[in-house]
């Protein structure tokens, strides 16, 4: 963790909070506290937030896309916004109320674990592609090839500024911090990404974000985007499909299409897992049998030559999203 002198502070506070705390079972109690230090870790790596006192709606939507980036269910996602509003109805001086689930914005959809394929169909994805141009968001064309052609999270794609635009042109290559704060390097293997980033920065001020206008916060612009999918996914979806399509679906298809791409060149199994795993952001190999889903019983998971089993893997709820045990 890079802010780790703020992560402390922020558990310091929290720390006194729960020392008085007499409410609910010693479960909960424990239950609760670890949710606001993982809490906590992501204020402190995303905002650099000095008091929880200070938190508001903003910080409450740009978690619960983390952790919808993350692949946590949806039971998981309300249980852990339960305890950070637990701790901050403990504040005596809070700056800001906190909004119930429903003023988010979000949808907290049903999410589960591996096993699921979640995968975009080339029809589906070109659909969404027409769908946004047909509404003037070029903006949203750029983040729909990036996380289907490059395997960027939503974060990511809004990260992008004039400058990491530019550098990513000239190297055909894109470098990206991602989650944590981990900095990875995709390549550019698709002309389409390169002609979208072109066009954003031909009406991006220099220095500026290329999908986020300056009049609005990029939480907001990101919750935007994830809206667009929610109000056309039922229009776009393949007939008979029950796939869950979201924006992370399009991380499980790039995941997809490079693992093959990788086994049909002659890698291994356990290379090419190696391989997506990078790409991906992840530092656990496993963790990218959750985007192999659609793969399982299919024989298309071979190592020498033969099928290999894929196991999808469970991250327990209580997972941190932060390595915060080796602080």
């Amino acid at each position: 963790m890079e802010n780790i002198g703020i992560y402390k502070s922020l558990v310091a506070q929290l720390d006194r909070l729960a020392r008085h705390n007499r409410q609910g079972s010693y479960r909960t109690k424990e239950r609760y506290y670890e949710a606001e230090k993982r809490f906590c870790a992501f204020l402190a790596e995303e905002y650099r937030l000095q008091k929880l006192a200070n938190v508001s709606g903003k910080h409450l939507v740009s978690y619960v896309l983390f952790m919808q980036e993350q692949g946590k269910s949806a039971s998981t996602v309300k249980t852990e916004l339960a305890a950070i509003r637990f701790f901050h109805d403990k504040i005596e001086n809070a700056k800001y109320r906190l909004p119930d689930n429903s003023e988010l914005g979000i949808e907290l959809e049903r999410r589960s674990f591996g096993g699921v394929d979640r995968t975009w169909s080339e029809t589906e994805f070109e659909t969404m592609l027409d769908l946004a141009l047909q509404g003037e968001r070029e903006d949203y064309v750029l983040a729909f090839c990036l996380g289907r052609l490059a395997g960027l999270r939503i974060h990511e794609c809004f990260r992008i500024d004039t400058a990491i635009a530019e550098k990513a042109l000239r190297e055909n290559a894109i470098t990206i911090k991602g989650k944590g704060g981990k900095i990875r390097t995709v390549p550019i293997e698709n002309e389409r990404i390169t002609l979208m980033l072109r066009k954003r920065l031909a009406v991006t001020k220099r220095g500026h974000k290329l999908m986020v206008p300056d009049d609005i916060r990029t939480d907001v612009a990101i919750t935007e985007l994830q809206q667009f999918i929610a109000a056309h996914r039922y229009i776009i979806q393949d007939e008979e499909s029950d796939r869950p399509l979201t924006f992370h679906g399009l991380r499980h298809t790039y995941a997809v299409e490079k693992y093959k791409a990788l086994i049909t060149a002659g890698k291994t199994d356990l290379d090419a897992h190696y391989e997506v795993s990078r790409l991906l952001g992840h530092e656990r190999p496993d963790v990218t049998d959750i985007y192999l889903a659609s793969l399982v019983g299919t024989g298309e998971r071979n190592q020498g030559g033969k099928t290999a089993l894929c196991v999808d893997v469970e991250q327990p709820s209580g997972t941190p999203a932060y390595n915060v045990g080796t602080l």
